[in-house]
């Protein structure tokens, strides 16, 4: 356990931050997976519907450091070539 003040005070704050990043990361990660669901099944209409959500959740993720920006850039267009394909 941490002694002294400022590291239970980096031990908070880290906490606060990984709550935080696991919102944005839990986010990002379900709009893909029912992004690649939808395209699955076939629906390419509601995976198109939902790609504009899909690029703001990526974005988000990216702008707060939760992944890197070629991560980001990278995802964006591997989800975007999943439904030309189909």
């Amino acid at each position: 356990m941490a002694i002294t003040k400022s590291a239970q005070k980096a031990i908070r704050k880290s906490k606060r931050k990984r709550t935080y990043n696991l919102v944005h990361l839990n986010r990002m990660k379900n709009l893909l997976k029912e992004t690649k669901d939808f395209v699955l099944k076939k629906n390419i209409k509601e995976a198109k519907d939902l790609l504009p959500k899909v690029y703001s959740a990526i974005d988000k993720a990216a702008k707060t450091g939760v992944i890197k920006k070629n991560t980001a850039s990278r995802k964006k267009s591997r989800i975007t070539k999943l439904i030309q394909r189909h």
